[in-house]
């Protein structure tokens, strides 16, 4: 009778400190593992497995809605829903580079940096597409047509790009120095956050009446506080901090793809159920060609 045997897990005593993850005492898989083994992990409770299907299954999720809106969508004439789409696209390129990111980084020391280098860039990809996004449908008319306005998505191009060096370089300092490694990483997705929410932050507080009796303002509010809630989570190590060994299956591990980004996973739903809600058509306006090469190139 045919058997699969599952790859055999380790102890964080066996092996490198570069696999380590703070509180995470068991669960780890063999440090050079093979491709297949990798695959074969998806169906093993490993301390990555749930960090691979909670990326993996958004990915479907949002394929599934993304393609559902191009099959509505007049793509070439509508040109309004182009940075919807654009959005979208990133959303599903995200999810995906972090279930492979987490898939793959136990086959050697560098291929574990290199899957988290294509996770980095594939989060602030979606950064961008976000950016692109908010442009065109979510600044508040005070601000459409202000300098503001008009250099936002082009800072937005430079902060994914400064942010993906930074978040990359952060990995060679985890085991020298580990704080500094979290301070650099933290602030290489909080920063682009940031930027990119100033036009959400301006219509729910500087100017709240645009948005009064909008529907899609309590999503908005909804996913801060769940962005915040997990930022938290990820720079204090918690759970698995208060209580090392009982959460190796369930907690949340350091090198999971940043909490930041993990947060934003309920904006896709936010804006592809309401894409215009936030602005009507006549004022926001789409980003320049320009941009959308960029987030091609990128």
């Amino acid at each position: 009778m045919l058997s699969l045997k599952l790859p055999r897990l380790f102890s964080i005593e066996q092996v490198p400190q570069v696999f380590h993850e703070q509180g995470i005492l068991f669960g780890y898989r063999h440090p050079q593992s093979s491709a297949t083994a990798c695959l074969l992990s998806l169906f093993q409770m490993t301390n990555e497995t749930l960090n691979i299907w909670t990326h993996l299954l958004p990915f479907w999720f949002f394929m599934w809605r993304f393609v559902g809106t191009l099959r509505v969508t007049d793509v070439l004439n509508d040109s309004y829903s182009w940075p919807l789409l654009v959005y979208m696209g990133a959303s599903c390129v995200y999810p995906l580079a972090s279930s492979c990111a987490h898939t793959f980084s136990s086959m050697s020391r560098n291929a574990r940096h290199i899957c988290y280098f294509l996770d980095y860039g594939a989060v602030n990809l979606f950064s961008l597409g976000s950016a692109i996004a908010y442009s065109a449908y979510v600044f508040p008319d005070a601000l459409v047509n202000t300098v503001f306005h008009d250099y936002y998505v082009a800072l937005a191009v430079l902060n994914t790009i400064i942010s993906t060096g930074l978040s990359c370089y952060s990995r060679f300092l985890e085991v020298q120095k580990p704080r500094l490694c979290k301070m650099l990483r933290v602030l290489a997705f909080a920063y682009p956050y940031t930027w990119d929410s100033l036009p959400i932050f301006s219509r729910l507080f500087l100017f709240p009446g645009e948005s009064a009796q909008n529907e899609a303002t309590l999503y908005h509010q909804k996913h801060m506080a769940v962005t915040l809630l997990a930022s938290f989570l990820y720079s204090a190590h918690l759970p698995e901090r208060l209580a090392p060994g009982r959460f190796d299956y369930i907690g949340c591990p350091p090198k999971q793809s940043p909490a930041l980004g993990n947060g934003l996973l309920f904006s896709p739903i936010t804006k592809s159920a309401h894409p215009c809600s936030l602005q009507p058509p006549c004022t926001g306006l789409p980003p320049s060609g320009d941009a959308y090469m960029v987030t091609g190139v990128l």
